[in-house]
């Protein structure tokens, strides 16, 4: 290669790398620009001083989840529709006079056995508010496409029927709390008296699993509070069990079908890796 060659191969080089450096400074300058924009015309003075006001951080002791295993963990775990039927009857008889579960319609209910007929009798023992043809508002049985009624009328209505705080909606808590199994589960089964010297606030319960050990929900479940038909001895512990295994199904109702056709997708990869693999090999063969 010529001198003059080298030297325009250089040039080039230089001038794409001054190229690169613009585009990538106007990009840090548009970002910046950006990020000056939404803080200072976009953000109020109230929100720019709460932007960075994390508040006060809890550093008390808080146990951590208890480790059971459940039959849905793992990439072959499937639901345990026989306890996951038992949990619905916990929501039912305690659960529901307090918690909603807006997500989840009585229909749902066959996807764990439920028979159709049985639909519709669990349906039929809820009544719902229409508003018939003359605009007054008359009540009716449920329907199997009903969603779970609701105990309180409006958010403002179970806040103020529970000391000022609404109890959330279960019927994504599995999924929405870290751990959500466990958590749920030693939250119910960690009920306990508190420690000598620990301060508990007016109407609180404490339960080491819970942030700041202190909770508002008193203990739900006692030993015998419902009656299994399937003979099965309801205890704490059980009945704990059942209710994860119905929230973990309310919150991923699709987690078989998602984990079958992972399994399936593995396979197929697995298939292809080794035919293309013997592909590669005979035709590489030929070359020495």
């Amino acid at each position: 290669m010529s001198i003059k060659k080298k030297i325009e191969k250089i040039e080039k080089n230089v001038t794409n790398n001054k190229l690169i450096f613009g585009l990538s400074g106007a990009f840090v300058a548009a970002a910046l620009g950006l990020y000056l924009f939404s803080y200072f015309i976009v953000l109020t003075p109230k929100e720019r001083e709460g932007l960075f006001n994390f508040g006060e951080v809890n550093h008390e002791k808080i146990e951590h989840p208890k480790k059971v295993k459940w039959s849905f963990d793992g990439m072959f775990g499937t639901f345990d529709k026989a306890s996951a039927q038992r949990g619905y009857q916990v929501y039912k008889e305690v659960c529901s006079s307090c918690h909603s579960m807006n997500l989840v319609a009585f229909r749902n209910l066959q996807e764990l056995g439920f028979t159709e007929p049985e639909v519709k009798v669990l349906a039929s023992s809820s009544d719902y508010d229409f508003v018939n043809d003359d605009g007054d508002v008359e009540s009716r049985p449920g329907l199997p496409s009903d969603h779970f009624k609701n105990p309180y009328p409006n958010k403002q209505a179970a806040a103020a029927a529970n000391n000022g705080k609404a109890p959330p909606d279960l019927s994504l808590m599995a999924k929405a709390r870290h751990d959500g199994p466990n958590y749920i589960y030693s939250i119910l089964t960690g009920y306990t008296d508190a420690p000598a010297g620990f301060e508990l606030s007016a109407g609180a319960n404490y339960n080491p699993y819970f942030p700041g050990m202190q909770i508002a929900m008193a203990k739900p479940l006692s030993d015998a509070q419902v009656s299994y038909e399937d003979g099965t001895k309801p205890t704490v512990e059980q009945m704990s069990h059942d209710i994860v295994n119905f929230l973990q199904w309310t919150a991923e109702p699709e987690m078989e079908y998602r984990k079958r056709m992972g399994i399936k997708a593995l396979a197929y990869l697995a298939f292809l890796t080794v035919f293309f693999y013997i592909a590669k090999v005979r035709i590489w063969s030929r070359v020495k």
